[in-house]
């Protein structure tokens, strides 16, 4: 391949996870869907909402900047459609924020559903009062430049997990769960037998009829905590 034929730094039109999958996705607790996606894709724990009650389902929209430089969130937000969810890497970087108050609003506006970046972001009080779902890894006074390029909807790694275009996304106050587009869908089903089956283990606890996982045994003797044929 010549250089030529490289994809362009910014790509604008992406496929994303159909609009009724992202809706019902909503439903469900990022946790939920960790599990049911094979416990991956939730990013690092470092990333956390400004606030506990912010909550968000969308479709992703990856940018990839240089540190401290938000002219490619810039891009990203001049491109994307409502429901979209804007990913960042950052690279982890706490030494400016890459976002803030002005972008928030203009966010909400927009209808974007949510930001989320591994690096920093400031303005957090007016953020929290806005409402705007904002997921960072830090927080910094310090603004950033405007003035390096980077990349818009290639692959991304964010928080440990690679995230592509249209991939599926859900926050809330636990962290960000990133589902694969192509296996969306087929996650719903997984999520709602989940959520029965934990219910009805909670359940079991509350009335005092399930006081332990019918797990347990097997799994200690499989580790060889304990030998065949006993039982805690």
């Amino acid at each position: 391949m010549t250089q030529a034929n490289f994809p362009p730094d910014v790509i604008r039109d992406i496929e994303r996870v159909d609009a009724d999958v992202v809706r019902q996705a909503g439903a469900f607790p990022s946790s939920i869907l960790a599990d049911v996606a094979g416990r991956r894709g939730a990013l690092h724990g470092r990333i956390q909402p400004l606030a506990p009650s912010m909550r968000f389902a969308g479709t992703a929209v990856t940018v990839e900047v240089r540190p401290g430089d938000n002219l490619m969130i810039h891009a990203a937000m001049a491109i994307a459609k409502p429901g979209d969810v804007i990913l960042v890497d950052g690279k982890g970087d706490l030494s400016s924020a890459l976002m803030g108050e002005i972008m928030s609003q203009q966010c909400v506006a927009l209808g974007i559903a949510a930001v989320v970046i591994d690096g920093a972001v400031r303005d957090s009080e007016a953020i929290r009062e806005l409402g705007f779902p904002m997921y960072a890894a830090g927080l910094n006074p310090n603004g950033p430049t405007k003035s390096i390029s980077g990349r818009l909807n290639h692959p991304i790694s964010i928080g440990g997990v690679t995230v592509h275009p249209g991939d599926l996304v859900v926050g809330d106050a636990d962290g960000v769960t990133v589902i694969e587009r192509d296996k969306a869908a087929a996650m719903i089903p997984l999520a709602r037998e989940k959520v029965r089956a934990e219910t009805a283990r909670i359940a079991g606890i509350r009335d005092r009829q399930a006081l332990r996982p019918a797990w347990l045994d097997g799994a200690l003797r499989a580790a060889g905590v304990i030998k065949e044929g006993e039982t805690l």
